[in-house]
């Protein structure tokens, strides 16, 4: 199961009830968070879930809107009594922007890290998931991200047996993990059914339509892409002008990704009630969702979907 959550919806500027962009997921006890807009921590804190497990953010660009909370979240944090190090990822100088929060955050109980992502896109394995940056068409440098939680097979005790594997093996086989005993070597696969399906989502805002999306996004769980604009012909200058997305375009890009949700977000501060839009943008893709301050999914595996069905009948 992976908890998603949006804190903030807002692009440019906050609003009395609309907070700028941040995304928290929770899987196994860890969480990270993608963007950092001003008043995150205060979300977080209307959600009732702690800042303390976030163990690595990742930043999509540097322009205020998607990194002014950070030094508040940081401190925080660090009046959370948090002790292990915290990990910012992101475009090249995001160890410039971590030495200028640290200014106005000096002093933390944790170790504050960076990591550069590397050409066009670059793919992390932390927190028990994949976390795929690709870079996206926006004014400044500036990523998309994918996060991806795999699914091996399933163990079966009877091949093991069969194998005349040890029993204490079973368990880290089962976790993939190759083991050797008096020359002999025993495999994840010798014990371990085809992979199941994962989850998969794909966050994307601040950029114009790139076949990237779509091609990350593929068969995803769930994508959040920004609906910045609606679909006046004045605004669709606008998308054009600052390279954001409208409404529309993030929905066509749902459809040829063929996902299974799309959560609209990064609302610009002139477009108050984009719910009126929605009904036209289900026209495009029927499963368009004009997410709120506070939006929040729990994605289940697949068999845990089965266990809720046969649990509901």
């Amino acid at each position: 199961m992976l908890d998603v959550s949006l804190l903030g919806t807002g692009g440019m500027m906050p609003l009395p009830r609309r907070y700028l962009t941040s995304c928290l997921m929770r899987y196994r006890g860890s969480s990270v968070l993608i963007d950092c807009g001003e008043g995150t921590q205060i979300a977080l804190r209307k959600l009732g879930w702690s800042c303390k497990p976030i163990n690595t953010i990742y930043i999509t660009h540097f322009h205020a809107d998607h990194i002014a909370g950070l030094p508040g979240l940081l401190l925080t944090m660090g009046n959370a009594d948090r002790t292990e190090p915290v990990t910012l990822i992101g475009p090249k100088g995001i160890g410039n922007i971590l030495k200028a929060v640290r200014v106005l955050a000096p002093e933390l109980p944790f170790e504050t890290r960076f990591e550069e992502i590397q050409g066009a896109e670059q793919t992390f394995e932390r927190d028990g998931m994949r976390v795929t940056a690709f870079r996206v068409n926006h004014r400044v440098l500036c990523y998309s991200y994918k996060v991806e939680i795999g699914r091996q097979g399933r163990f079966d005790p009877e091949r093991a047996k069969a194998q005349n594997i040890p029993l204490k093996f079973w368990n880290p086989l089962q976790k993939g993990q190759t083991m050797e005993e008096n020359g002999i070597v025993y495999t994840p696969d010798m014990v371990l059914g085809e992979k199941r399906k994962g989850l998969k989502v794909v966050y994307s805002t601040d950029t114009r339509p790139t076949p990237a999306i779509a091609q990350h996004a593929s068969g995803a769980d769930l994508l959040i892409a920004e609906g910045m604009y609606g679909t006046e012909e004045e605004m669709m200058a606008k998308a054009r002008g600052y390279k954001h997305m409208t409404m529309a375009e993030s929905a066509q890009i749902a459809k040829k990704a063929g996902v299974r949700e799309l959560w609209y977000t990064h609302y610009s501060p002139s477009l108050v009630r984009p719910e009126d839009y929605l009904p036209e943008m289900q026209k495009i893709f029927p499963n368009a969702v004009c997410a709120r301050d506070g939006q929040t999914e729990e994605l289940l595996f697949e068999e845990e979907m089965e266990e809720d069905v046969r649990t509901e009948h």
